[in-house]
């Protein structure tokens, strides 16, 4: 189970960057604010993978609790 919830997570996370990339591009207030600079480049792209692993360390909880407690009420 540990091994599942760990491919669910990678997965999520990587799925979770690259629509928040893809979010990024489309807007264009968002891509007006780009910020000039390898630093804050390298800030932004950071910052949008700690939000990805965030969002999908919660949806990793939520699945497998859910899961969990559906198992626990058939028994």
């Amino acid at each position: 189970m540990i091994k599942l919830s760990l491919v669910i997570l990678a997965v999520l996370t990587v799925l979770i960057a690259t629509g928040l990339r893809w979010r990024e591009a489309r807007i264009p207030a968002v891509r007006a604010a780009r910020p000039a600079g390898w630093v804050a480049t390298q800030k932004r792209a950071l910052n949008r993978w700690v939000t990805a692993a965030t969002a999908a360390s919660l949806a990793t909880i939520l699945l497998l609790g859910g899961l969990h407690w559906l198992k626990v009420v058939q028994q």
